[in-house]
């Protein structure tokens, strides 16, 4: 598991502390950007697209947050999972990364 950098993370996930449901891999930007992006899965369209409601985090911040997402942070770019409740495990999503 990787931990090294940092991610862009819903304020649901890093200030409500709901676990994480839905994450994604893009090519980061920069350097430290780990290109990981996480949701708690109940954000809508418009939440999720409002840059006012996605904050920077440590990976280190969000495995503490929800130590599920640990396992999957060496997944390459352009991968996705997701899980239907907390308790459920990640299963791949065949959801794509945006261009």
């Amino acid at each position: 598991m990787s931990a090294d950098g940092y991610a862009f993370v819903s304020k649901r996930v890093s200030e409500d502390r709901q676990p994480v449901r839905f994450m994604y891999r893009e090519q980061p930007d920069q350097h430290e950007d780990s290109g990981w992006r996480f949701f708690s899965g109940d954000e809508s369209e418009e939440f999720a697209n409002n840059p006012d409601n996605i904050t920077i985090n440590a990976l280190s911040t969000v495995t503490m947050i929800d130590p599920d997402v640990a396992k999957h942070l060496d997944a390459p770019y352009g991968s996705a999972f997701e899980r239907n409740t907390a308790t459920d495990p990640f299963v791949k999503s065949d959801w794509t990364t945006p261009e």
